[in-house]
């Protein structure tokens, strides 16, 4: 007797399992409707160009600290109660501390890999802040932040000032020697604000400063106020990218209504996925080999005593320098003494933080442009947005410098007035000088697209003409390399008008309505752009009217 195995395709017989991957997608399919999720968002394109990778180097460290956070506070003891110090760091021993202080030693010369989680962290928000502020200004320099993403530059731009202040309060818990010169520093902004500076440093401080409980309250706001909020605002950010799509800089098959690049699943996500750890890796290494914030250095927190070379972190330095350039002044007002050589420059920080915000605002009201940008612009197009931004950050550097004056006079051998005169005097000069040499490198930059479109790039190539004359060769761009150049819109400034209408009555301009126009002629106006090549002028030189 013999026996035979045949197969079946009998659609009764049993199936084998599936693989386990795939019976988690549908359980989670049947409760969260993941497929369909997955259907309409995985294969959203997303453009591809290097400047985009500052922002996701701004998440990845946001991330980084995070973690790095969640870490530290498993070991730190916000806690302002005065200890003696014990540990294995011997210049230290026997000397009273706070427990603050005394744990961060303990987190540096005993935690295992502490002191690397320790740099790790910090050197994160020194990227994160830093990758932020180079982020926003490719947002700003190429108009990406007009309708419809205004809203999502407001929540970049509080992100980065969060940044900021969350980076503050993050170095001071320590609580040593120069985190408390930066704390005094704050106290004294406080104090300079009129009538309620004093409650207002009373209520952070809980009593005359130090107190005995801003160490403690930094923790909270560090770890748990200012995080909770920059996580929303960063996910509320992330929602609107991906809601509003990502802009894309113009080039052939690029439009207003449409995205050319990669589908999120799965070309954008396996790079970011390796980026991720690129930018961890990098952190990581540098924080390895380069000590940040040596906190065994400086000592614990006295406020009898002041941190020679007391400097802040970089971000910090616009608001320290302000402060430092400006002379001391101050006046008696109603038994009240304003210290306006601080107040001045506290009210001035938040005015530009203010006009820095609002910029998509107040640019769409002087252009009444009102319709939607997906394409960015080409810097050289916008040449005041352009020369505004550079004379920003011009200001910037210049009050950064300022905010260091101490160490630029110790190291260059200077004194200390000359620097601190080199910074007033900069603090007017340099940003008009930046505005200027930026505007007229983005006019010349105008005239040299214009000649390619004309005329066509330059080759190299010397021909001599049958009479004798020496001509360069130029070929013509392409029909791509044309569309580049020439389709960016061109702004007409606003105009008032007559003042008298043509039966005699006089037009009513308010001055708002006069500071716009004004406002218009300067950014749209004769001398502020070069009108593009019309095709009646390109037809005409390449009719054989011209030579190439």
């Amino acid at each position: 007797m013999s026996t035979t195995n045949h197969a079946t395709d009998d659609a009764s017989a049993p199936r084998g399992k599936a693989p386990a991957g795939e019976r988690l997608a549908d359980w989670a399919d049947g409760r969260l409707g993941v497929y369909s999720l997955a259907k309409a968002n995985m294969r959203k394109i997303f453009p591809d160009h290097w400047s985009f990778m500052l922002g996701e180097i701004c998440l990845y460290s946001f991330m980084i600290i995070i973690m790095t956070g969640v870490y530290l506070t498993l070991f730190f003891h916000p806690s302002m109660n005065e200890v003696t110090y014990s540990g294995p760091y011997v210049p230290l021993q026997g000397i009273r501390m706070s427990e603050a202080f005394n744990s961060t030693m303990n987190i540096s010369f005993e935690v295992r890999g502490g002191l690397l989680i320790r740099q790790i962290h910090h050197w994160s928000a020194v990227v994160f802040i830093a990758g932020m502020f180079v982020h926003m200004m490719r947002v700003f320099f190429t108009g990406a932040f007009r309708k419809p993403r205004e809203v999502n530059w407001m929540f970049g731009f509080l992100l980065f000032v969060l940044g900021m202040f969350t980076g503050f309060t993050g170095y001071s818990l320590p609580d040593d020697l120069l985190s408390g010169t930066g704390v005094r520093f704050m106290e004294g902004a406080i104090l300079s604000v009129p009538i309620v500076g004093t409650y207002l440093s009373f209520f952070l401080f809980g009593g005359q400063f130090p107190g005995h409980d801003f160490v403690a309250r930094f923790y909270t706001i560090h770890i748990l106020l200012l995080p909770g909020i920059m996580a929303g605002l960063l996910v509320a950010h992330l929602i609107l990218v991906f809601y509003h799509k990502h802009t894309q800089f113009p080039g052939p098959g690029r439009t207003e209504k449409n995205v050319v690049g990669m589908p999120l699943m799965p070309v954008y996500m396996a790079k970011a996925g390796g980026f991720f750890f690129l930018v961890f890796g990098v952190i990581a290494a540098v924080a390895a080999v380069a000590s940040i914030n040596p906190i065994w250095e400086f000592g614990p927190y006295r406020p009898d005593q002041v941190s020679t070379g007391a400097q802040p972190d970089w971000y910090m330095g616009m608001a320290e320098g302000l402060i430092r350039a400006m002379p001391g002044w101050e006046i008696n007002f109603w038994g009240h003494t304003l210290q306006l050589g601080v107040f001045i420059p506290l009210v001035l920080f938040g005015v530009v933080l203010a006009v820095m915000a609002l910029w998509p605002f107040i640019e769409s009201w002087v252009t009444g442009d009102k319709s939607e940008h997906h394409l960015a612009d080409r810097p050289r197009n916008a040449p005041t947005r352009t020369a505004f931004g550079a004379a920003w950050v011009a200001w910037y550097m210049v009050l950064l410098l300022g905010g260091g004056n101490d160490i630029a006079a110790t190291h260059f051998h200077l004194s200390i007035n000359a620097v601190t005169w080199f910074v007033r005097i900069s603090f007017f000069v340099i940003p008009v000088l930046t505005f200027v040499a930026t505007k007229r490198i983005c006019m010349g930059l105008q005239r040299r697209d214009k000649d390619k479109v004309l005329h066509g790039r330059e080759t190299g190539v010397i021909k001599r003409l049958p009479h004798g004359e020496f001509v360069e060769v130029h070929a013509p761009l392409d029909q791509g390399q044309m569309y580049t150049l020439t389709q960016h819109v061109q702004h007409q400034p606003f105009e008032l008008g007559e003042e008298v209408d043509e039966n005699g009555v006089r037009r009513k301009a308010g001055p708002v309505t006069k500071l716009r126009s004004k406002l218009s002629q300067g950014m749209y106006g004769e001398g502020s752009q070069i009108p593009k090549p019309t095709a009646e002028e390109h037809a005409e030189i390449t009719s054989g009217h011209g030579h190439h």
